[in-house]
């Protein structure tokens, strides 16, 4: 009888390890960029490190170039603010003074005053102001809300009527938060105008008061009648 020789079995086809080699190599290729920008930078930074050592010199002098210069923008810095704490607490204003001043400068002289009664003080002045010039709030917590009128004949100029005086009763509280509404001139106020500010609690101050207030150290409001309480206690109150 003849034996049946046992079937081959025939060898498993490998897959291609194409796609294994390309992402080994781009791998590869990436560590290696990597790797030589590590050894450039590190190159870079030892050349300029040598290069430093070798002029040592160069590092003094940035360093006292940048310490007086710094020094002296401090002390600028300081001055400036001394200069400007001085010139506040001493301000004084003749009512001459005042009169040549124009409307914007008016305005700011006004601000001015304020700061220096120990008030945050703006002048926000100009188109759409919504008759406000200057505002201002004081150390007692009151906020003001000035309205100016520069008059440049002083008293001898236009009266101011009641029509400002109006604007600034609809606009002082409602949106500008004031406790205390003013409309301020260098000049003075019609007839009507006193008992229609009296009478809706907008304060009047004419030339005679202006020209107290910017000659003393009196704040503004020691001299006005019927100014509402502090908002908060202060050392003086």
């Amino acid at each position: 009888m003849s034996r049946r020789r046992p079937a081959r079995r025939r060898p498993a086809r490998r897959r291609p390890a194409r796609r294994r080699s390309v992402r080994r190599s781009k791998k590869q290729d990436e560590q290696i960029a990597l790797l030589v920008g590590a050894v450039v930078a590190a190159g870079l930074v030892i050349a300029a490190v040598q290069w430093l050592l070798a002029h040592w010199w160069l590092l003094v002098l940035a360093a006292v170039v940048a310490s007086v210069a710094g020094g002296f923008w401090l002390q600028q810095a300081r001055q400036r603010a001394e200069w400007k704490r001085v010139r506040t607490q001493a301000l004084r204003l003749r009512i001459a003074e005042i009169d040549a001043l124009d409307h914007r400068a008016f305005e700011f002289s006004i601000r001015d005053l304020m700061r220096r009664d120990g008030c945050t003080a703006e002048r926000i002045g100009g188109a759409g102001d919504d008759a406000c010039d200057v505002r201002g709030t004081e150390p007692a917590g009151r906020v003001w809300a000035i309205q100016c009128k520069h008059r440049r004949d002083g008293d001898r100029g236009s009266a101011v009527g009641v029509g400002v005086l109006q604007q600034v009763n609809g606009t002082a509280r409602q949106v500008h938060g004031a406790d205390i509404a003013v409309v301020l001139t260098n000049g003075r106020f019609s007839s009507k105008a006193i008992p229609w500010g009296r009478e809706h609690r907008i304060h009047l101050v004419d030339r005679r008061v202006l020209g107290e207030w910017a000659a003393g150290s009196r704040p503004l409001w020691d001299l006005l009648n019927r100014i509402p309480p502090p908002r908060r206690p202060t050392a003086l109150s």
